[in-house]
């Protein structure tokens, strides 16, 4: 059977609990239960009257769910956090964790098309139940929204170059799985820089499969309603995109723009930072390499 080591190794574990300030009969929602490192620590710190929500939209994170009273998962994607909790009685919590990202299981599985290191059909999906799958994006998008997804959400420069030779190589034959799309796109990828632009290229289209800068923000927006005055978020982000809109809305409330000011000039923000960025130390690095690229931020409810 897979454990839940085995699952995922839950990175910042007790330094995103921390940032919690868990109360004894608070409610809380762990957003990316994942392989439920983090909320099997968050039940540690809860009282017999406290409560925890956990969500996942990934079918294989199910086998990880633990029999607790004070707990409940929902097997749902959390853009539609404020949805799901009402439909189980709750208007405000009094913490949120997410850790954002794709989790080790997902990259290890090979027939799940995340990781750069094996041969899969063109998937990506978090969700099986997603209509939409890298398939799709790699063989149905026209080539203006092709170089949009490499230059947004990967940030490739040569995104122009990527979309034409794709569109070219599917007019001769479909491109059916990740070896097949690293050869179309070879020239594009020097030795020494092979693996950071193929990490790029996956994320890409990891994101537009998984709509998850939309899916962030919605989550960001809705964690704003239901939060308490003094809730916490806890968030852990694993890329420049992510950790962008995470820093902006926990700073001004919002992710363009200027807040508004008060009577006396000052800025009204919805949120007050805790603490400083956390980053994994050399240790946790060592023994969890995919630990290297994440940041985690704090914020408090005013």
């Amino acid at each position: 059977m897979m454990t839940t080591m085995e699952y995922h190794n839950s990175v910042l574990l007790n330094e995103t609990v921390d940032g919690l300030n868990i109360k004894h009969d608070g409610v809380y929602v762990d957003v990316t239960f994942g392989g439920g490192g983090h909320s099997k620590e968050i039940l540690k710190r809860l009282g017999p009257n406290g409560r925890l929500f956990g969500f996942d939209q990934d079918e294989d994170a199910l086998v990880n769910a633990f029999t607790d009273e004070r707990f409940t998962l929902i097997h749902e994607n959390f853009r539609y956090i404020k949805r799901f909790l009402r439909f189980h009685g709750v208007k405000s919590v009094d913490g949120i964790l997410a850790d954002l990202g794709v989790s080790s299981h997902q990259f290890d599985v090979p027939e799940r098309g995340f990781s750069t290191r094996f041969d899969a059909d063109l998937d990506m999906r978090m969700s099986r139940k997603n209509d939409l799958d890298a398939y799709k994006v790699i063989n149905e998008y026209d080539e203006a929204n092709l170089k949009r997804v490499f230059l947004d959400y990967g940030e490739l420069k040569v995104a122009p170059a990527l979309a034409r030779t794709i569109i070219e190589a599917r007019e001769k034959k479909t491109i059916n799985t990740t070896d097949e799309l690293k050869l179309i796109l070879s020239k594009f990828l020097p030795e020494q820089f092979k693996n950071k632009i193929l990490a790029q290229i996956y994320q890409a289209i990891r994101i537009e499969v998984n709509q998850e800068m939309d899916v962030l923000k919605e989550f960001l927006e809705q964690s704003l309603d239901i939060l308490k005055p003094e809730g916490r978020l806890s968030v852990i982000s694993y890329h420049s995109l992510e950790d962008r809109l995470v820093k902006r809305f926990m700073k001004n409330g919002m992710f363009e723009g200027e807040p508004e000011r008060d009577f006396f000039g000052n800025f009204s923000v919805p949120f007050k930072l805790v603490g400083k960025l956390i980053v994994p130390d050399e240790a946790e690095i060592k023994s969890n390499n995919r630990a290297r690229s994440a940041k985690l931020r704090i914020a408090e409810k005013k």
